[in-house]
């Protein structure tokens, strides 16, 4: 079972590399709805615990739409929920993965979800349940199928190495707040979610162009 479960994941990341060849600065190409997955050139304490592979090293997820007709995105940062435009958001990174999510979701109540989270306070603890939000939990809140079911299910967090050890960092990080570290509790992190088989890598995004 171990071994279909890593060669399942090595695929994945196979084909995940492939399709990121696609390199574009155009924002023409760029959909309502897409997520922009933040590539970051040296691993951090979240992508140690989350990378599978190969795969990019991805830390962060927005979700894309345009406003007037200006490209912006809707993210949970350190500041909390908030929109801005894509020219301040491509900085964060190396460069960004454009994921498209199939199976065509409800995206006008997609982006109404998101933007009723706009100002609520980010999570610094990843916690389920409640006021606070972090990247890709805010994408599981958002998406919505066309019968109002959540697109994206919750998967048991973690915050171990290869070795299936709960790293020092994160260690320290919920001990310094007097927690359990949440390993297995539901959650998520934008480098599996870009991994997701209803979620399609369409494009490398490297520098913004109007």
């Amino acid at each position: 079972m171990r071994r279909i479960q890593a060669l399942t994941c090595l695929l994945l990341a196979c084909a995940l590399s492939a399709m990121a060849q696609k390199t574009t600065s155009d924002t023409r190409r760029l959909r309502d709805g897409d997520l922009l997955f933040v590539v970051v050139e040296k691993e951090n304490p979240i992508t140690e615990v989350t990378r599978q592979g190969t795969a990019p090293a991805i830390d962060h997820v927005g979700i894309f739409h345009r406003h007037d007709g200006q490209p912006m995105v809707i993210e949970a940062n350190t500041s909390g929920v908030v929109e801005r435009p894509l020219q301040d958001f491509i900085h964060e990174g190396t460069y960004l993965l454009v994921g498209r999510v199939s199976k065509r979701p409800d995206l006008v109540q997609t982006l109404e979800n998101a933007h009723r989270h706009l100002g609520k306070p980010y999570d610094f603890i990843y916690m389920p349940g409640d006021e606070a939000i972090y990247c890709s939990e805010l994408v599981l809140l958002s998406f919505v199928d066309r019968e109002g079911h959540p697109v994206f299910q919750p998967i048991p967090m973690s915050f171990h190495d290869e070795k299936g050890e709960v790293t020092p960092y994160w260690k320290d990080y919920y001990s310094r707040r007097a927690l359990d570290v949440p390993e297995g509790k539901e959650g998520s992190n934008p480098g599996e979610l870009s991994r997701r088989a209803n979620v399609k890598i369409k494009y490398k995004f490297t520098r913004f162009a109007k």
